[in-house]
């Protein structure tokens, strides 16, 4: 019998994360103050995160050590198994293998606890007492409120209203972890209260959210602030997820020839695909694709520009590919993949044609969701959804070309806590979003001033 799955023991979990800064042909343009627009330094960061994890924010070393400590907790449900999907494999009727990597099977079931589980222990270690944060989805929240709760810190969560209202199971998850979940715009923070006088019904926004997470970091004590997505050390947390699946590949005996993921702010995506743009740089022969929605088209049509990582401009500029960030995106299920910007480091690999990206509706999404559930037994994420719909596209693609393929790609998380949004689209009140030109042609005059990389 062929085997299904590849697990690999627990004293081959890898030991080290890798950091893609050390290999990038082109380095990344620095992040910028706010006001001065100069390079931003470690003290300008400091009220915001420990300096622990700011070290490994610039750090250009290659391989960083994984704590004792974090990979104990790690071992709770790492290294998480490698399946094959053979069921979808029949159903999709294409020359392909198709690989994922299964990340729902941690604690949170989503891929966030890998960055989460380090965030935590950091802080801890530097003294801190308490943590804030934002999500989307809930999947971040609900993964740092297991982290902080196992690591003896407090933790406060804004959720984006739209999420916070389609997804209670969410918030009671994170109460039961003993974090704290507030909807976001709320009236705790200056900036919360100052939206919600001026727009009353907002769905609420990531960029929203980091802005009363970070504005309640630096005016508490022993506070920080701990992000999810889109920075450095949060890639450089998740690639883990791609040494463990190159450890089973090669197993297998197989080399992928396409790697995905779905991409909101980056933290999945790069976590599978960073040890393979390191093979892709090295001179192996790999496509990696990131898929996102058409609702939120930052790869595809956002345009290279310095930009804030928040709507009160609180962060540092980064450049990265953007929508503005004063962007407000459609309440799509996939809350998880509703901000307006993307990692510096999946921009720069985009920049280089290192990567590329499809992006994809919610019906399209759904529609492969269903298929996906249907055939290999697991419910995906709205957000995994998004990278199954690519994997249909790519397969699709290989029968055109009369082409075998392998296709690895990362289940980022389950969907057993978004099942209102199944029942919104087996009734049919879904529909699919496609971001207006005239909005496109708002970014541009919008990032017009701000500086250029």
């Amino acid at each position: 019998m062929e085997p299904r799955k590849v697990i690999l023991e627990d004293s081959e979990i890898p030991r080290q994360w890798y950091n893609i800064l050390a290999d990038l042909p082109k380095p990344l343009s620095p992040p910028l103050h706010p006001e001065t627009h100069q390079p931003v330094g470690p003290e300008d960061l400091a009220p915001i995160f420990p300096m622990n994890i700011i070290e490994h924010e610039v750090s250009t070393q290659r391989w960083i050590d994984i704590p004792e400590e974090v990979l104990e907790k790690y071992l709770i449900w790492r290294p998480s198994p490698l399946y094959r999907a053979r069921n979808f494999e029949k159903l999709l009727d294409a020359p392909v293998k198709i690989y994922y990597k299964h990340e729902g099977v941690s604690p949170a079931g989503s891929h966030k606890p890998n960055a989460a589980i380090p965030m935590a222990f950091y802080n801890k270690q530097f003294g801190i007492k308490r943590l804030t944060t934002e999500t989307g989805a809930g999947q971040w929240g609900s993964a740092l409120s297991m982290a902080a709760q196992m690591f003896g810190l407090e933790c406060r969560v804004y959720m984006v209203r739209v999420s916070f209202d389609q997804k209670p199971y969410r918030r009671i998850l994170m109460n039961t972890w003993g974090g704290e979940c507030i909807s976001s715009p709320s009236e705790l923070t200056r900036i919360g209260r100052q939206i919600r006088a001026d727009s009353p019904d907002t769905p609420g926004t990531l960029g929203i959210a980091i802005s009363e997470a970070i504005e309640d970091a630096v005016t508490s004590e022993n506070t920080r602030y701990a992000l999810g997505s889109v920075l450095n050390h949060v890639l450089l947390y998740q690639t883990i997820i791609g040494l463990e699946a190159q450890k089973q590949m090669e197993k297998l005996g197989v080399y992928p020839d396409v790697v995905m993921g779905c991409c909101g702010g980056g933290s999945n995506f790069g976590g599978i695909s960073l040890p393979f743009v390191k093979d892709k740089i090295e001179g192996k022969q790999v496509e990696i694709v990131g898929a996102e929605p058409t609702s939120c088209p930052t790869l595809t049509r956002g345009p290279y520009s310095y930009d804030f990582g928040d709507l009160a401009k609180m962060t540092p500029l980064l450049a990265m590919h953007t929508l503005g960030h004063d962007y407000v995106p459609a309440p799509i299920h996939a809350g998880g993949l509703r901000y307006h910007g993307i990692a510096p480091i999946v921009s720069q690999l985009l920049n280089l044609g290192l990567i590329e990206a499809r992006a994809y509706d919610q019906l399209e999404t759904f529609e492969a969701g269903i298929k996906w559930a249907r055939s290999e037994g697991f419910v995906p994420a709205p957000e995994t959804c998004h990278v199954i719909a690519a994997v249909v596209d790519e397969a699709k693609r290989a029968k055109e070309e009369g082409k075998e393929k392998s296709i690895l790609f990362s289940w980022s998380g389950h969907g057993l806590i978004d099942l209102a949004s199944y029942d919104a689209y087996l009734s049919g009140k879904l529909m699919p979003y496609e971001l207006p030109e005239e909005e496109i042609q708002r970014v541009l005059k919008a990032t017009e001033n701000m500086p250029k990389p």
